[in-house]
């Protein structure tokens, strides 16, 4: 029975070339509700989207966040969304392509956000994850870091945390650790 379903699908593959039609590409479940998502976002005016492999490509995006507020204030920060077929059954892997001190992101670009590991839930969106990621810059968490030493000055010393931050915005070093411009 299964092979008779194989057969028609081909034969209707091939009728369709044949009309000088290409080919019609299934969509997965994760591309479906990913479209749903991305036609549904509702944007902070502090972030933007872009998908640098065109709309083709819904499942790989970037995301631009440039902060109004807090330590962060007037940074560009990109992070890279990589959307798995099975999404959202499985949160996004998302990473920052722009070096940063920060207590939750590390130099490596993986981030700390607890929605994209343990507390990851089908009902989450990209919306979900885009603000998250927003809150990450105007509350940055001591408590739970990915980079420690950012986070013990954060901790222990927030005025030199915020000089910590600025030097690194601006491009400069903070101990050993060189960071390009990102203002």
């Amino acid at each position: 029975m299964i092979k008779l379903f194989k057969v028609k699908e081909k034969q209707r593959e091939m009728s369709e070339n044949a009309n000088g039609r290409a080919p019609v590409k299934k969509q997965s479940a994760g591309e479906l509700r990913l479209h749903k998502d991305i036609g549904e976002l509702n944007l902070p005016k502090t972030t933007t989207i872009s998908f640098p492999n065109g709309k083709d490509d819904l499942m790989n995006f970037e995301i631009t966040i440039r902060p109004d507020e807090g330590y962060y204030l007037g940074g560009i920060f990109v992070f890279t969304f990589q959307v798995s077929p099975v999404y959202p059954h499985e949160a996004p892997k998302v990473k920052c392509k722009t070096k940063v001190y920060h207590p939750n992101i590390d130099l490596e670009g993986n981030v700390c956000l607890n929605i994209l590991r343990e507390d990851w839930k089908p009902v989450l969106n990209i919306n979900t994850i885009i603000y998250g990621l927003n809150h990450l810059f105007t509350q940055p968490n001591h408590e739970d870091p990915l980079n420690h030493e950012a986070a013990a000055v954060l901790r222990d010393n927030p005025k030199m945390f915020e000089s910590n931050v600025r030097r690194a915005m601006a491009g400069g070093y903070v101990g050993q650790t060189f960071f390009p411009r990102c203002m």
